[in-house]
């Protein structure tokens, strides 16, 4: 039996790498295509944009792991019903649990090395590519638009305009707003550009300084002064990169900076989550489309393949739906991130058992 279960194992990783290779060329393309727009544009260039599909890759193979691991089982299954070697490993004693136990174990493999990526390799390629396009465009990395950054802790607002690296040329404007402890307006300070000198000290420069009292309205011109920041330079990035993007190290850092800061949290707790959640999705997937493979044996692997890609898009259209209705209502966000991966585990334990 341990000869079987190692023979289907391998004809699974099979099917998940020929998923893998056809989804992310796919994927791969229409990324290169939408690329292909800016080309020309600054110094972009072709190649520029063949090399930011590829360091962003790795993101594209997280975000479709759950279909890679659907249509994997589903080749890989499906070819040994095809060759009529299902039968015969059932003919042998492996019945439906122990061969969804084999998908299982195998989809258990998939998600750790999700997880690895996830932590280690999609961020920081994903950070390069974000650089190369915002520097061969002549924009700024991490461009967050007109309102710029912000963030604030228990008596401080800090606002930083768009480019928030403090390290390059441009516009690096920066405005804070102290409170008094009664929560009136004490200071504020504008500075045309900023640096930062090392975790505990930015240098401010070009700065109007606004001191307010209950009687009268301080204004001094400076040249440059030191200001103590209130969060590290590292955070000014997570700031300003979509949170899906972050690492779950990342995540969970600034949603504890946001809880201690009073700040509303809701969309990065729910990406910290969602990031569990995917790997609960993806072992459902495995389970669920072992369905597909023990259903009528006339159906032919190209009907189930349609069958199993059109589940996914259903899929993945619940969950998107579960996860923006649950950030409209302000719902528990642990609860948003796994429910869909919990729903559709008990769907493919159902429907396990009606083959069993």
């Amino acid at each position: 039996m341990r000869i079987l279960t190692g023979y289907l194992v391998s004809r699974i990783l099979f099917g998940l790498l020929l998923s893998s290779i056809v989804l992310l060329i796919l994927f791969s393309f229409l990324d290169l295509v939408d690329q292909l727009d800016d080309v020309g544009k600054g110094n972009y260039s072709a190649a520029d944009a063949f090399l930011y599909v590829v360091l962003t890759t790795p993101r594209r193979f997280i975000q479709l792991s759950p279909f890679i691991a659907l249509i994997g089982n589903v080749i890989g299954l499906g070819l040994l019903a095809i060759h009529h070697e299902l039968i015969i490993m059932r003919a042998s004693g492996m019945s439906p649990y122990q061969i969804s136990m084999a998908s299982l174990s195998t989809g258990v493999v998939l998600v750790v090395t999700i997880a690895v990526m996830e932590q280690f390799v999609a961020p920081p390629l994903q950070h390069q590519a974000l650089v190369l396009r915002a520097g061969k465009l002549e924009q700024y990395e991490g461009t967050v638009g007109e309102l710029g950054i912000w963030t604030r802790n228990e008596n401080q607002i800090l606002k930083i305009a768009e480019s928030g690296s403090g390290n390059i040329p441009g516009r690096n404007e920066i405005e804070i707003i102290v409170l008094g402890d009664d929560g009136f307006l004490r200071e504020y300070i504008y500075a045309a550009n900023f640096r930062i000198i090392n975790r505990k000290s930015w240098q401010l420069i070009d700065v109007i300084k606004k001191s307010i009292s209950s009687d009268k309205v301080t204004t001094q011109r400076l040249e440059s002064m030191s200001w103590e920041p209130f969060l590290e330079s590292r955070q000014i990035s997570t700031l300003s990169k979509p949170p899906e993007s972050l690492s779950p190290t990342e995540l969970y850092d600034y949603v504890r900076h946001l809880k201690l800061t009073g700040q509303t949290h809701d969309a990065y707790s729910l990406a910290l989550w969602k990031k569990i959640g995917g790997g609960l999705t993806t072992l459902a997937m495995m389970l669920l489309s072992v369905s597909f493979v023990f259903g009528s044996p006339r159906t032919g692997l190209g009907k189930r393949l349609v069958m199993a890609g059109l589940s996914g898009i259903g899929i993945y259209l619940f969950d998107q739906l579960v996860s923006n209705t649950g950030l409209v209502i302000g719902a528990n966000p642990p609860l948003v991130a796994i429910l869909p991966g919990l729903i559709l585990l008990m769907l493919a334990i159902a429907l396990l058992k009606k083959i069993a």
